[in-house]
């Protein structure tokens, strides 16, 4: 057990078990006290993030004989995951008692999605980050056709799975072509032996280069591999979007730092120029498909697709700083779609979605602390200043001017001022046009009330402690490249 050091993969077992523990108690209540599972849900996810602060470490740690390693970059990223989780869990908690799917299941579930999410964060071998992907990937494929008597969840949840199965072969075959020419899954080595090998010659390598590509492009939603982020966001239920927009983004990230930075960035001279064309693509195409939808959730998922591709601006710099602004933008989407999708919820009801910009119509009339709240995420969403969206876009955007990259920070720019029409749309809507319809008071618990106040409150008062974020951005992905 020396060798096997258990110790510093606690919070990914402490989780797991409490997953298997809320399966068995399930069995044995009656639908009246599932309020049960909810609860030793909250309190898995919360030790599970304690456990990872505690272990915090400034020196890497490996565990598994290889295949773990537990560092800053790792547990900052597990707690911000449980944390998201847990607010995710919350916000839906009314949602899904509406609608009968308050259940053990759905809570292991995201549990054990967030055990795959927290396994990727620290694969240190391609193994180990495969099956943590496909740990995620199934709970997401399962959560999204929850609602059983829904089509639309239906037929999305077919979709992402047939997609999904594609994306994670190509991935697999590009491992393999890895493991050929390297003899080796371990990613450290898997960089030393890279090292020797790279040249613009190697047509082997850069076929496996680009299979692994593509299969993390499939992943975060990136164009042209994005054609199931639109129906998945809409057709399954908002509050399985909620946790597929937010928490697996960072886990997308965390995948490309291990794979790309980590085990292949001996090839940026290779893979930079393909990151250029699918960070350019989802921004531009992100933010103009936006313009011409109806929906809200479908909205969206076409401003998640372009909000990947700034965060891939940070990425395809090749620099620390450029690695911690792609860090520091995946944590501010997350927790700006986790506002955005969370407002949905709110204004939803037992027998109505609220998921059409109409419904959005009059919303200062109804409420206006609900219409200032949405306000401030969708400025944050469109990088309006002061609030924290705006810093995190000027992060990446600076992180490619700094490697002579200015025609892509200039279409960046002219870009994010295109997708700050359908934002400015949304506030137009709720603050300028009548209400659509019968108007009825929006209900809502006082916790849910109380986070959804903060969460978006929190996009300007987060700005006096920017700074400390970055550091701890900067610090966590100094952990990340000086390992290797």
């Amino acid at each position: 057990m020396t060798e096997l050091n258990i110790q510093p993969i606690l919070p990914e077992i402490f989780i797991a078990v409490m997953a298997c523990v809320i399966l068995v108690v399930d069995l044995y209540i009656k639908q009246s006290g599932r309020g049960i599972s909810y609860v030793l849900t909250l309190v898995a996810l919360f030790g599970g993030a304690y456990l990872c602060w505690h272990d915090i470490s400034a020196e890497p740690v490996i565990a598994l004989n290889g295949m773990f390693v537990d560092d800053v970059f790792s547990d900052v990223l597990k707690i911000i995951i449980c944390l998201l989780a847990l607010l995710v869990f919350v916000y839906s908690r009314e949602y899904i008692k509406a609608r009968d799917f308050f259940s053990g299941e759905y809570f292991v579930l995201g549990l054990f999605g967030v055990v795959g999410m927290m396994v990727m964060t620290s694969a240190n071998h391609f193994l180990a980050l495969y099956l943590g992907l496909e740990l995620l990937s199934l709970c997401l494929y399962t959560m999204v056709a929850f609602q059983r008597d829904s089509v639309v969840a239906t037929e999305a949840a077919m979709k992402y799975f047939v997609l999904g199965a594609l994306a994670s072969a190509m991935l697999l075959y590009g491992m393999s072509i890895v493991y050929g020419l390297t003899g080796t899954l371990d990613i450290e080595t898997v960089r030393e032996s890279i090292r020797e090998q790279a040249t613009a010659d190697n047509i082997t390598l850069i076929l496996g280069l680009v299979f692994i590509l593509v299969s993390l492009a499939f992943k975060i939603g990136a164009v042209p591999f994005h054609m199931w982020i639109p129906d998945v966001y809409h057709g399954a239920p908002t509050s399985s979007t909620l946790f597929v927009s937010t928490a697996p983004k960072l886990a997308g990230f965390a995948i490309i730092m291990r794979l790309l930075v980590g085990g292949l960035e001996d090839l940026h001279f290779m893979w930079r120029d393909m990151v250029v064309v699918l960070a350019v693509l989802s921004i531009a195409l992100g933010n103009l498909i936006a313009i011409a939808q109806t929906n809200l959730k479908r909205m969206l998922a076409y401003s998640a697709i372009s909000h990947m591709g700034f965060m891939l601006l940070g990425v395809l710099a090749g620099t620390a700083n450029g690695y911690s602004a792609g860090f520091f933008y995946s944590i501010v989407y997350a927790f700006m779609g986790l506002g955005g999708f969370g407002m949905v919820i709110l204004l939803s009801r037992a027998d109505y979605e609220a998921d059409e910009l109409d419904d959005l119509k009059g919303l200062n009339q109804r409420n206006p602390w609900y219409a200032f709240l949405l306000l401030l995420l969708m400025f944050s969403m469109a990088g309006v200043p002061p609030t924290i969206g705006f810093f995190a876009k000027l992060a990446v955007i600076q992180a490619v001017i700094e490697v002579g990259l200015t025609w892509l920070a200039v279409v960046a720019v002219l870009m994010a001022v295109v997708g700050a029409f359908y934002y400015l749309r949304v506030v137009k809507l709720m603050y300028f046009d009548p209400p659509a319809g019968e108007v009825r008071a929006i209900e809502a618990p006082a916790d849910f009330r109380f986070l959804m106040s903060v969460n978006a409150v929190a996009m300007v008062l987060l700005l006096p402690v920017i700074g400390p974020i970055q550091d701890l951005c900067n610090e966590a992905i100094s952990s990340v490249v000086t390992a290797f």
